[in-house]
C-alpha cells in the first residue's frame, strides 16, 4: 500500500493508494472502532456497486454501521438535502461520537464533510473516492461546502477529513466522459507544479486504454498534499489548485449544475487561462500551445451555446475575490503556477472566445 502524509499538526493525516483498498477498510479503520455509530452517505447505486458489501463487511467486524443516500448530481450539494442528511443522523441516533464514512465522487463528499463539520459542532469522517476526480482533488484538504442559486460552494468549510481511503479499481465502473473529466484535474497538477508530469501525461493519453491511472492518482495526491501541508486555509500556494477554477465554476453555474461536469468546466477553464497567461507574457506561445493539445485529448463537451455577460457575472461572484480583487491563477511556464491581480474582464470575456 501506498500512503502519502498530509502534514497538518494535530490535523495531519493519512492518504492511502491501493487497489482493491475498499475490501482493506475494516482493517484499516479497527483501532477506531469505538463503539461509536458508523454512518455511510453515498448514492443509491454507489450502495449498490460498493456500499452494501462494505456495510457487510464493516458489520462482520463489529462496527455499528447505517447509511444515507443522497440523490445523484449537483442537487444533492443543497440546503435540503443538507438538512434531511442532519435529520436522519439524528434519527439514527448519532451523537459527537459518530463517524461519517463519504463514499462517492465530490459530490458525495463535499456535502459529507460539511455535515460532518456542523454535525453537534464537528464529528469525525473519512473521504472514500469513487471517482477520478474525488481521488486526486476534493478528498484532500478538507474543503466541503453546498451550493447556492448564486454559486458553487459559496456555503461551507475547511474541515480535515480523518483519512483518505483511494481505491483505483473502482475507476472500472466509470463512464469515459467520467475519467475524462478526472483527467481534467490531473492534467491541472502537471500544469501548476511539475512539468515533467504532464509530459507524461500527455503522452499516457496517446493511448487511454493503457494509462497508468494508480501511477497517476499517487503523483496528484503528492502533489496536492505538499500543497494543502505549506497553505491549508489557501492564504498563499494553496491557491494555485484553483487554476482553471474561476472560469470553470462560472460555467458550471452558467450552463447549469449536471448539465457540465466539474472536471470538463475545469479543462476548458485551463485552456482559457493558459491563453490568458500567454496575452499577459506569462508563458510562450509554444507552451500554452502544448497544453491545449493535452487538454483537447480528452473528450469534452460542446460550448456553443454560451452567454459570456452571464458567465462573467458568476466570475463577479467568485470566492477568489479578497477585497475586490481577483486572484487570478496563471502559468509563468508549465509546471509553474502563480497568482495574478491583473487578470479584466474584458480578456477574462475574450478568453471565453478560444472555446
Amino acid at each position: 500500500m501506498k500512503t502519502i502524509e498530509v502534514h497538518l499538526g494535530e490535523r495531519s493525516y493519512s492518504i492511502h493508494v491501493e487497489s482493491n483498498l475498499l475490501l482493506k477498510i475494516p482493517f484499516l479503520l479497527s483501532e477506531k472502532n469505538i463503539g461509536q455509530k458508523w454512518i455511510i452517505i453515498s448514492q443509491q447505486r454507489l450502495m449498490e456497486l460498493f456500499g452494501f458489501e462494505l456495510m457487510t463487511l464493516l458489520k462482520e467486524n463489529e462496527f455499528n454501521v447505517d447509511f444515507i443516500t443522497l440523490p445523484m448530481g449537483e442537487t444533492a450539494k443543497s440546503l435540503n438535502e443538507y438538512s434531511r442528511i442532519i435529520s436522519q443522523m439524528i434519527e439514527l441516533s448519532c451523537d459527537r461520537s459518530s463517524t461519517i464514512l463519504a463514499l462517492g465522487g465530490g459530490v458525495v463528499g463535499d456535502v459529507s464533510g460539511f455535515a460532518a463539520a456542523s454535525f453537534m459542532r464537528g464529528i469525525k469522517y473519512y473521504q472514500i473516492p469513487t471517482t477520478l476526480l474525488a481521488m486526486v482533488d476534493s478528498s484532500i484538504g478538507g474543503k466541503t461546502g453546498i451550493n447556492t442559486s448564486e454559486g458553487k460552494n459559496l456555503i461551507g468549510s475547511i474541515y480535515q477529513p480523518q483519512g483518505v481511503l483511494v481505491d483505483p479499481t473502482n475507476l472500472n465502473f466509470l463512464s469515459r466522459e467520467e475519467v475524462h473529466a478526472g483527467l481534467g484535474e490531473v492534467i491541472k497538477y502537471g500544469a501548476i507544479q511539475d512539468s515533467n508530469f504532464l509530459n507524461d501525461i500527455s503522452e499516457w493519453l496517446d493511448d487511454i486504454e493503457s494509462f497508468p491511472f494508480e501511477k497517476a492518482i499517487y503523483r496528484s495526491c503528492e502533489i496536492k498534499a505538499e500543497i494543502v501541508s505549506l497553505d491549508e486555509r489557501e492564504g498563499g500556494i494553496r491557491r494555485l489548485l484553483n487554476f482553471g477554477h474561476t472560469i470553470g465554476h462560472a460555467l458550471e453555474a452558467n450552463l447549469g449544475y449536471g448539465k457540465i461536469r466539474h472536471g470538463e468546466a475545469i479543462a476548458l477553464g485551463m485552456k482559457c487561462a493558459g491563453w490568458i497567461s500567454e496575452q499577459l507574457n506569462f508563458m510562450s506561445n509554444s507552451e500554452n500551445q502544448f497544453l491545449v493539445q493535452t487538454i483537447d485529448k480528452l473528450t469534452l463537451p460542446s460550448t456553443a451555446k454560451m452567454d459570456y455577460d452571464s458567465i462573467l457575472s458568476f466570475v463577479k461572484k467568485d470566492k477568489k475575490f479578497r477585497n475586490g480583487v481577483l486572484h487570478f491563477v496563471v502559468l509563468d511556464a508549465l509546471g509553474k503556477g502563480t497568482i495574478c491581480d491583473k487578470v479584466s474582464y474584458d480578456l477574462i470575456k475574450e478568453s471565453l472566445k478560444i472555446l
